[in-house]
């Protein structure tokens, strides 16, 4: 499942976002007083949110605060992951947080999120996580998220929904792909068909043990979750980008997904992980529908993996 979104630092007002914002620690199902994407994404640990109600293997997406923040840094071992998922009803209030004091970031996408770097394909955009120094670029009906936005997954089954995976600043294909309202409460959920991130892994030991954990982690979560008989992790192996940038690639996929919900479906993650020029662990994710007639092809997949670099943003 996805948690929700936050903004970070403090207690501000709450950002624009397309579903009502759960709090990042609530349990799946239960709502909050006062108000995850595709599988759910993560919320701020230091505002307390009201969440749009959880239904399986959903995602939720936060702007990054310092309990995320150190999600992100670490190795996650876990498995819950989401792609972006809005859910339709009252918009929350607009948020003048610390991330933007003038205007909250969009929810639908954000001019600002390659500023300073090109993209290396013709007509691509470039998606850049500016704390980590990645950047890759993605098709152009691909929808950057906001700088500080960040899309994790947590485990039904743990009530403090803390992330087990996340991705920040990601971009997302076809955001509105599949609507439904799994526990008929009147909230239309909205998954996204794909998303594409990066993240540190301060704590891991390895980029093997990054890419085959983040990989099964993402699709254990966004999919099959309560059952991890259903993912199966590639080899991992030596992977170059077309910058150089060297390091290891696992996939992992789904097989046999209950069709239980209208959204449902099988999945499939790539985790590409490398080491950052300060000594530390950084890694790029794809997480997507399989199966499913729009699907993204693996052809793409790979070419924007090709894309992923290092890059001086002047805050990595």
């Amino acid at each position: 499942m996805w948690p929700e979104q936050q903004p970070p630092g403090g207690n501000p007002p709450q950002q624009p976002n397309p579903h009502p914002q759960p709090n990042p620690y609530r349990q799946p199902g239960s709502q909050e007083p006062g108000p995850h994407p595709a599988p759910r994404e993560a919320p701020t640990v230091t505002a307390a949110q009201a969440g749009p109600p959880d239904g399986d293997r959903r995602t939720t997406v936060i702007a990054v605060t310092a309990a995320v923040a150190v999600v992100l840094a670490a190795t996650v071992t876990g498995a819950l992951l989401v792609l972006a998922r809005s859910d339709d009803g009252a918009a929350p209030a607009p948020d003048t947080s610390s991330a933007s004091a003038s205007a909250a970031p969009s929810t639908t996408g954000n001019p600002r999120a390659g500023d300073g770097v090109q993209p290396t394909v013709p007509g691509w955009k470039a998606v850049v996580n500016a704390d980590k120094g990645i950047a890759f670029d993605v098709p152009a009906d691909w929808v950057p998220r906001s700088p500080d936005w960040v899309s994790y997954v947590a485990d039904d089954s743990d009530p403090d929904e803390k992330p087990l995976v996340a991705m920040k600043a990601p971009a997302e294909f076809k955001q509105n792909w599949c609507a439904d309202d799994p526990d008929r409460d009147g909230r239309v959920e909205r998954t996204a068909l794909a998303s594409a991130g990066s993240r540190g892994n301060n704590g891991a030991r390895s980029t093997e043990e990054i890419a085959r954990a983040d990989s099964e982690a993402w699709v254990y979560g966004a999919y099959t979750q309560p059952d991890r008989t259903k993912v199966t992790v590639g080899p991992v192996t030596s992977y170059t980008t077309a910058s150089g940038l060297t390091g290891s690639l696992a996939t992992a996929q789904s097989s046999g997904v209950p069709r239980t919900h209208k959204c449902d479906s099988d999945g499939r993650a790539t985790t590409f992980a490398f080491r950052l020029p300060d000594g530390g662990f950084g890694s790029w994710s794809f997480v997507g529908a399989e199966g499913v007639k729009e699907e993204v092809p693996e052809s793409v997949v790979r070419r924007i993996l090709a894309t992923v670099r290092l890059v001086d943003t002047g805050d990595s």
